[in-house]
Formats: structure tokens, C-alpha cells, sequence
């Protein structure tokens, strides 16, 4: 079922995919590489580290032979990355994909680099480790709700956007603004804009909360049964260790809390599939606020292909 939708113009075939964690985004991305002999792009925040597969749905080797994919595995799991780094990588390989023509599908649930996609992303400062570590702290102490009030006090365009219990944001906006003597809004008028730097088709899959859940809780079972404590073991015994947000990933954060004696191996999976389902959540309010995206609703019985078909029947080249 297609829901809210807009025809974009076909000058240009560029797709994006936005979909929650296990809803199915990643196959109906092949599906539509195979029909239109596209690239794939991933939009994600943790596919980007290496030796981080079971844990990130890593598309398999067949796959990555099958299909040509960008943004994946671009760096080592001690590194840091973070948003402005994606679009630094990635608008290159959208630059040289337009200029020969090739289609475009870009496909993703990590919901600020999908907005960075859409709208570009603000000229702010880089992050500071220094003052970062230190607004953390002042969090870990005080309460994200009390910063969220400083953040007021200096910034209500964006306070009245962020909500009081997001940390990483309102760290962000207290750091931009104490880096910078200016509030992050100043520099994120382009947000929510609807103006888009690319001509985007842009398809939101949506499966009922039930379905979801399923799906995710089945996802973790294979994760589970593919080896994801053998991988996360291996990526601890690294002297090198992990970065701060490849340590924070869902399925990993658990399993790292099991080998450190936090919880047992079962409350580890529970928790992952709990964590899981919260991330869904979290992606569905973002998704809901973005502009211009056409809605797929779909259910269990709905494939790959069929969907794929419903997306190029919309854009104009179905059969």
C-alpha cells in the first residue's frame, strides 16, 4: 500500500530507502539495484566498521558480489566516525555515480545521516574530544534534563527540537555553541527545509508494530546462531579495542555487558532484541517528521520483489 506519496521527476534515478532496523529496507535495495543495474550506498552508522558483520546485517559475500556496495567497511572498529565524516566519504561516490548515469539507491536506517542525504549537513565546528568528554560527565552527574535547560536558556529553536532525554544532541548543541559563541540552529536552517541536495526519490518502509517485532526478534536469533559472541569476543581481544561508538552499537554493547560478568549470555539476547525494538521506535518518530517521503506499507506476505515493483511502478518504470 502506497501512502502520502509524490512523483519526483525521473531525470535523475536516485533512491532512498529509509526503513527501521530489520524491516526489510536492505533486500528491497537489491531488488531495485538488480532491476535498474544500480549501485547500492548503505546508510548506516556501524556497517561503516570492519570485522563488525553479524552484529551490523552486513549483507552477505554473495551479495557484495552480486551487487556493487559503498560505505561499508571504510573503517577499522577503533575508529572514530561520526556524521560529517559519512557525507565526506560519501558525496564523492554520489558525484561520480551522477556523472555516469548510474542509478542510485541509497538505502539506510541511521536517521541523522539519511537527514544529511536529504538536506546536506551544517557547517558547524568539529567535535572537540575534550569538551565532549566533559559535557558527558556533566550529563552522567546532572541529568540530560538539566542540560537540556542550559540549552534552552541559549538555544530554544533547538531545545524545542531535541528532546530533554536525547544526550548525544544536546551534547552536541552545548558543544557547537561553546565552541562556536553561536547557537547550532544558526546553523541548521537547511534542516527540515524540505529543499533536498539531491534529487531524491524517497520510500519509507513501514511494517505493523507486531510484524516488527517479530522480524527483529528473528534477526537477533540468527545473529545468535551465526556467531555474534565469537565476533565480539574477537573484536575485545583486539589491544586495540573498540571505538566509543562501535562499543555502543546495539548487539554489541549487550554482549560486551555478558563478558564482563554484567549479564548472562540469555539476558544478553533479551536485551539486544529489547534495545532493538527501542532503536525501531526511535527511527519511526524521525522518519515521521521528514518531508516529501513516499509511505510502503507492507505486511509478512509482501517480498522483496514485490515491493520493488510497487517502488518502480510509483517512479515510473514498472512494466
Amino acid at each position: 500500500m502506497l501512502v502520502g506519496y509524490t512523483v519526483v521527476s525521473m531525470e535523475e534515478q536516485m533512491y532512498l530507502i529509509m526503513g527501521c532496523t530489520a524491516s526489510g529496507k536492505s533486500s528491497l535495495a537489491g531488488e531495485l539495484a538488480e532491476r535498474l543495474g544500480g549501485e547500492i550506498i548503505s546508510i548506516d552508522s556501524m556497517k561503516v566498521y570492519r570485522r563488525m558483520d553479524i552484529g551490523t546485517a552486513k549483507p552477505s559475500l554473495p551479495k557484495r558480489q552480486q551487487y556493487t556496495y559503498h560505505m561499508i567497511d571504510v573503517v577499522e572498529p577503533w575508529d572514530y566516525f561520526g556524521m560529517g565524516l559519512y557525507m565526506e566519504l560519501v558525496e564523492p561516490i554520489i558525484e561520480r555515480l551522477r556523472q555516469e548515469g548510474k542509478p542510485i539507491i541509497a538505502a539506510g536506517g541511521t536517521a541523522m545521516y539519511i537527514r544529511a542525504l536529504m538536506e546536506g549537513i551544517f557547517d558547524g565546528p568539529p567535535t572537540n574530544p575534550e569538551l565532549r568528554q566533559r559535557l558527558e560527565e556533566e550529563i552522567a552527574r546532572d541529568g540530560s534534563a538539566a542540560l537540556h535547560q542550559r540549552l534552552t536558556e541559549i538555544d530554544p529553536a533547538a531545545a524545542a527540537k531535541i528532546h530533554s532525554n536525547d544526550k548525544k544532541r544536546i551534547t552536541r548543541a552545548l558543544e557547537v555553541f561553546e565552541l562556536t559563541g553561536k547557537p547550532i540552529s544558526a546553523f541548521q536552517e537547511q534542516f527540515g527545509s524540505g529543499k533536498l541536495k539531491y534529487p531524491w526519490q524517497m520510500y519509507w518502509v513501514v511494517r505493523e508494530k507486531e510484524s516488527a517485532s517479530r522480524r527483529i526478534n528473528a534477526r537477533v536469533r540468527k545473529m545468535v546462531e551465526e556467531g555474534l559472541f565469537d565476533e565480539v569476543k574477537a573484536l575485545l581481544a583486539d589491544p586495540r579495542g573498540l571505538s566509543k561508538q562501535a562499543a555502543q552499537a546495539v548487539g554489541y554493547a549487550e554482549v560486551i555487558k555478558h563478558f564482563n560478568g554484567i549479564w548472562t549470555a540469555e539476558e544478553a539476547i533479551e536485551r539486544i532484541k529489547i534495545n532493538s525494538r527501542q532503536l525501531a521506535k526511535h527511527q519511526r518518530t524521525w522518519f515521521r517528521g521528514f518531508a516529501g517521503v513516499n509511505t510502503l506499507e507492507v505486511n509478512d506476505d509482501d517480498t522483496a520483489a514485490g515491493i520493488a515493483e510497487k517502488v518502480l511502478a510509483l517512479a515510473g518504470k514498472g512494466k
